[in-house]
């Protein structure tokens, strides 16, 4: 079961730019920046309430991010739900008939095990599937 909202990913090509303007439009800094090489991306968290928004970069023009950018522009990458069993949710969604992006967790950041469902089964919105390590 999806539990939560976990965070907003939002694509940009220049984090710490992005970063100064989020810093100021909610009135907060961030709590936590990290990189995530197999995914080519670096990351940087606010928190807001019970969710987050999390800033990707790419460190590499072949990344997922670096391509999403230079196809769609910056914004809204994906949707992540917080859930309780992440192997479970994967096994549930597979059977309901959801294409999965990974169909075993990986290592994400924040700490977290993620998976993500490709777009052509959920309405054309990327979702992410994350559980704390």
């Amino acid at each position: 079961m999806l539990n939560k909202i976990e965070h907003l990913g939002i694509a940009v090509k220049d984090i710490e730019a992005s970063a100064k303007m989020y810093e100021t439009l909610l009135g907060k800094p961030s709590y936590k920046t990290e990189v995530v090489e197999s995914e080519g991306v670096s990351t940087l968290f606010f928190q807001i309430g019970e969710s987050k928004i999390e800033l990707l970069e790419a460190t590499n023009p072949e990344s997922p991010i670096a391509k999403f950018i230079e196809k769609r522009g910056e914004g809204i990458h994906h949707v992540a739900y917080d859930v309780s069993d992440i192997d479970v949710e994967i096994q549930r969604l597979q059977a309901e008939g959801f294409q999965l992006i990974h169909e075993t967790p990986k290592s994400g950041a924040d700490n977290k095990k993620i998976a993500f469902l490709h777009p052509k089964s959920t309405g054309g919105v990327l979702v992410e599937l994350c559980q704390d390590k």
